[in-house]
């Protein structure tokens, strides 16, 4: 038992160590350092451009009433083909070792426990699609014991720091909605064409959805909403008058697991 504790954490604090060099060579090969921890600096890409968007907590809005499993695909390859998430279908033996940052699933999955006695035949075969949450109170930042996963506290984004990263799989455990993914295997050899201006993951890493931070830094929507036809709305929770929150005060929207008070920064349209 001491062992494998003394193992732990002489494992993480080379892990803290290696993250100023890992945040650097990342800034050098001109990627974006998107990972950069809460106390990092950001790198050249992530510096104060005037066209970036802001928002003291972005939050999205899903209309399952507008969706089909088509659309619903063309959000999960914008995302993935953006974030150099390996393509599973085909390459990978065990579903386990698939990595997904946004898939659609059945209302029974996304919401076990909320769906109604006599659900209708819209909702119980209508795609539901699925992503980090972004909490307003997440538990995996708490269970991360190197602050690899953090809740940024200028607009709310649950990002991971994937060079702090060791892998222990806590926040995964932590996580009550099943929305991160970890490289059992190396993903590299999986991604069909890479994106230069994202870093690729290694083997033993955690990765989720990160509500496209990159792309808000340079003025940009997240990708799936762009690839959504209208079905995503993205906005400031906290400004009442941006379009999500005239949107929430139109129609009612649910969230996932709502008595486990993490607050999910993601509503849905049923």
């Amino acid at each position: 038992m001491e062992n494998s504790r003394r193992r732990f954490l002489k494992t993480a604090g080379f892990s803290i160590l290696g993250v100023g060099a890992g945040s650097m060579l990342i800034g050098l090969a001109g990627r974006p350092a998107i990972a950069a921890g809460p106390g990092a600096a950001p790198g050249p890409e992530f510096g104060h451009r005037p066209e970036a968007k802001h928002a003291r907590r972005w939050g999205m809005v899903i209309d399952t009433r507008n969706l089909d499993e088509r659309t619903c695909r063309k959000m999960e390859e914008a995302c993935h083909s953006i974030h150099n998430v390996p393509d599973h279908i085909g390459k990978f033996d065990k579903k386990n070792h698939e990595i997904k940052w946004i898939w659609a699933t059945e209302f029974k999955h996304a919401f076990p426990g909320q769906e109604a006695e006599f659900l209708s035949d819209r909702l119980e075969h209508a795609p539901v699609p699925v992503l980090c949450n972004h909490c307003d109170n997440p538990p995996c930042v708490r269970a991360c014991p190197t602050k690899a996963t953090f809740k940024r506290e200028k607009d709310g984004i649950v990002l991971m720091d994937f060079h702090r990263c060791i892998g222990c799989r806590f926040c995964m455990a932590a996580c009550p909605f099943g929305a991160r993914s970890f490289n059992f295997r190396d993903p590299r050899p999986a991604i069909e064409e890479e994106n230069p201006d994202f870093p690729t993951r290694m083997k033993g890493v955690v990765e989720k959805c990160n509500f496209c931070a990159e792309r808000l830094a340079v003025g940009k929507m997240p990708a799936c909403v762009e690839a959504s036809g209208g079905a995503l709305t993205f906005g400031d929770l906290n400004d009442p008058d941006s379009d999500i929150r005239k949107l929430l005060a139109d129609e009612y929207a649910i969230r996932r697991k709502p008595n486990l008070g993490t607050f999910p920064s993601v509503f849905y349209i049923v």
